[in-house]
């Protein structure tokens, strides 16, 4: 049994899905709380051929949560998150977790991400404040004052632990449990004025993908020798069978 096909084909199809994940990460390298696309690959080990035989799996896609680099913006408007934590904002089936705190005020008072989106509190209500009550302060808490009398409180949640985190739209996620509300802000807290940016290092990921469109050429080229050299063999032996 000849199993070099099956192997680069294998290695092809894995390095397809690696591809398409670091274009997608680079083409979000500039989104604000954009959280990068990994790929975890597996071996598995075949022992229909006389040797075992070794096929690299298809890949899981799974999402990072490293912090990306804040930037201070002076806007009052602005959010970003210092720690394990995420906003939160409505989505059509419920809530939809992100890092971008870009926020905008409506007329009514009512405080929207970027994309228009109710921003939550705690309890996962939607955020309304007086648009004639004055500036507004966020505290490290994410409680939100307006002249000195505090008016609600910015949700911030944290991922369960083994969660696993699905995209909704650029720089949100949903995870397959309930989030869980922060209530302690020792090691987790708002920061006003800040935005924080792409969790995607673009020169490392530019690295990567070159590193990964080689060697699928690689592989590419291998097929077509094997396949060659088999049609070689078919041709050679097929008269004296």
């Amino acid at each position: 049994m000849q199993t070099s096909l099956p192997v680069a084909l294998s290695a092809q199809l894995a390095m397809e899905k690696r591809l398409d994940t670091l274009a997608d990460n680079i083409a979000n390298s500039r989104t604000a709380g954009f959280r990068a696309t990994e790929v975890k690959f597996e071996s598995y080990l075949s022992s229909a051929a006389k040797e075992p035989v070794a096929f690299v799996s298809k890949g899981e896609n799974f999402i990072s949560t490293r912090t990306g680099e804040f930037t201070q913006t002076g806007n009052a408007l602005d959010m970003a998150v210092n720690g394990d934590a995420f906003f939160a904002v409505q989505g059509p089936n419920g809530p939809i977790y992100t890092r971008d705190g870009r926020m905008t005020l409506t007329e009514a008072g009512e405080l929207l991400s970027m994309t228009g989106k109710p921003v939550l509190d705690v309890g996962g209500a939607p955020l309304q404040v007086n648009p004639a009550g004055g500036a507004l302060e966020i505290a490290r808490d994410g409680m939100i004052s307006q002249g000195g009398v505090q008016v609600g409180g910015v949700g911030l949640f944290r991922m369960p632990e083994g969660a696993n985190l699905s995209r909704a739209g650029n720089s949100g996620v949903v995870p397959d449990r309930a989030a869980e509300p922060v209530v302690d802000f020792a090691g987790v807290n708002v920061l006003q004025g800040f935005t924080e940016g792409s969790n995607v290092n673009p020169i490392l990921e530019m690295t990567r993908l070159i590193e990964v469109q080689r060697a699928f050429e690689s592989a590419a080229n291998f097929l077509e020798t094997s396949e060659q050299s088999l049609d070689r063999a078919v041709q050679m032996l097929g008269p004296n069978s």
